[in-house]
């Protein structure tokens, strides 16, 4: 191989590290919302505790829990604000040219896409509870690949309607999930912020 052709397959490889680098940080930046409102109910824990009300008021389906105690109000209501928060900020660093080249959308319609994203994050992870008690796995237990995915796939769905991604987009989203998602709650649990691990 000559020099040229070296050099050609430096760049080539170089160019393909940094598309891919890119697809990450896309995905990651896109789903910034949904981590924020997943991460909500941890966060939120200590406080306001007249809003920790179990979103199934305790009540039971087949004699089981619906979802859980752990699923509460409080988690889902600051979920949602959490969300939403974190795309005002999208948008006002869109709208000053920050963070554009990793920005899928214009994030003019913020608001919708940061309620979308929250509430679909949070029904993805209610959904999941329901299946948990169903099949007797208790809160905190592992259930492999659902734990990491539940909100990411809410999240998705939800906000459809308003944004279709590519599906090599979607499948970065939920690998980086999945990682990023085991990862947290690891440090979490060592960092005592959370009882379990996953």
């Amino acid at each position: 191989m000559g020099r040229s052709e070296g050099c050609l397959a430096s760049s080539g490889k170089e160019f393909t590290e940094k598309m891919t680098l890119n697809l990450i940080a896309v995905a990651f930046y896109f789903m910034l919302p949904a981590y924020f409102a997943n991460m909500a109910p941890v966060i939120v824990k200590n406080s306001f505790k007249k809003l920790a009300v179990p979103i199934d008021s305790n009540k039971k389906f087949g004699n089981k829990p619906i979802f859980g105690k752990n699923k509460t109000w409080r988690g889902f209501i600051f979920g949602v604000i959490f969300a939403v928060l974190i795309t005002f900020i999208q948008f006002l660093f869109f709208k000053n040219n920050i963070f554009v080249n990793i920005s899928s959308i214009d994030y003019n319609n913020w608001f919708l896409f940061g309620l979308l994203m929250g509430i679909g994050a949070l029904v993805g992870d209610l959904v999941e509870s329901f299946f948990k008690r169903r099949l007797n796995i208790g809160p905190g237990k592992r259930f492999i690949p659902f734990d990491q995915t539940d909100f990411v796939i809410g999240a998705l769905i939800f906000t459809y309607p308003l944004i279709k991604l590519s599906v090599e987009l979607i499948i970065v989203i939920i690998l980086i999930s999945f990682v990023s998602h085991i990862a947290v709650n690891h440090l979490s649990y060592y960092l005592k912020i959370r009882k379990e691990r996953w």
